[in-house]
């Protein structure tokens, strides 16, 4: 295991404090939180190893990764037509507890080599799916390759399945599967129930090839594929999957908690300061429907990255604007909603005292 001392990394003094104060009150899901903030500071500073071992013994089972990347291997080579590489992420991920379980789950499992290589996301968009791949790409030391299934469906009958017979054959002829992920996103895109009345026989075709070619795949390439519409997935093709991991697991909770890590990652990448998360919360109340985590992720760094650092809290003003889609509430709405004079001249930009007086005539 790399040895790796407290000086050399950016953990933070109230992390340990809160690892120690759990440890002693016997609050594990607030221990085991601390621990994922340690591994995720690690981590960041490129100790991926050793992040990735207290990961491990988080989920109750340590074990030291293999390297991977040790040797000098080339990329592997794979057809462009339908393959793209993508990068892992370094971002924080933004998943309740039950969910960075699994995460941690499939690491064991691949790690330890325990027969599990194909998995399939579901849940709706902007819940994670995507990154939780990215992120395993890095926790894993593998290179990561995206299916894109736009390119792989042909309207000339028959070529839809030659394009996925070559998807296919290409990663059974990988030379180094262990540092690879393939990542099959859409999948509904391909696969969608073959007795439903819309459906072509072609794609009732190709769904039967798939599920063939999954079935055919060498045991050592690591899949993961991700789908909006689990529901309309043919339950044959979802059977073939070792593990499915559900990722519509967000309740009021979690999603703030979420949304205050964005928030405290972008303003710490803008270098901006001031922070009024009373505020901040207010504003994510405003939303007509709740946002997931990917959704709101560009709202929020979007509004930071725009802001103007001379005027006080002045991405908050802009966070507002976003999320009321530049349809601004009145002095009396926003009054009736629950903001103070100060929150209000922050939003609007109109005066404590002003906007006290135009309150007052109403």
């Amino acid at each position: 295991m790399v040895k790796t001392t407290l000086d050399d990394t950016k953990v933070k003094k109230s992390t340990i404090i809160q690892l120690i104060r759990c440890h002693v009150e016997h609050n594990d899901p607030g221990f085991r939180q601390a621990a994922r903030e340690a591994a995720e500071a690690f981590d960041k500073a490129g100790d991926e190893q050793l992040a990735l071992y207290i990961m491990g013994l988080v989920s109750g089972n340590g074990f030291v990764p293999q390297d991977n990347h040790a040797e000098n291997i080339p990329s592997e080579v794979l057809p462009e037509a339908f393959f793209e590489q993508i990068t892992p992420s370094n971002s924080s991920l933004l998943l309740p507890d039950p969910l960075m379980e699994d995460i941690q789950g499939i690491i064991q499992a691949v790690s330890k080599k325990r027969g599990l290589h194909r998995f399939l996301f579901q849940g709706a968009p902007g819940t994670g799916k995507t990154e939780s791949v990215r992120h395993l790409g890095r926790l894993l030391r593998r290179d990561i390759y995206l299916v894109n299934f736009a390119h792989v469906i042909d309207s000339r009958l028959g070529q839809s399945q030659k394009n996925l017979s070559e998807v296919f054959e290409a990663l059974n002829r990988l030379q180094h599967p262990e540092r690879v992920i393939v990542f099959f996103d859409e999948l509904d895109a391909l696969a969608m129930d073959r007795g439903s009345a819309q459906d072509l026989r072609e794609m009732g075709r190709l769904t039967s090839g798939m599920l063939k070619q999954l079935d055919a795949l060498n045991p050592e390439v690591l899949l993961f594929a991700a789908t909006n519409l689990y529901a309309k997935l043919d339950p044959a093709l979802t059977r073939r999957f070792d593990a499915i991991i559900n990722f519509d697991q967000y309740g009021p909770e979690e999603l703030l908690s979420a949304a205050d890590k964005i928030l405290d990652d972008a303003l710490a990448e803008c270098r901006v300061v001031g922070r009024n998360k009373r505020l901040f919360h207010k504003i994510l109340q405003l939303l007509p429907t709740p946002l997931m985590p990917g959704e709101l992720k560009p709202l929020i760094r979007r509004a930071v990255a725009f802001s103007d650092e001379s005027v006080e809290l002045d991405y908050l003003r802009r966070l507002y604007i976003a999320v009321m889609r530049d349809k601004p509430l009145t002095l009396p709405q926003l009054k009736d909603s629950g903001f103070t004079m100060r929150e209000i001249e922050c939003l609007t930009g109109v005066s404590k005292s002003r906007a006290s007086r135009i309150l007052a005539e109403i």
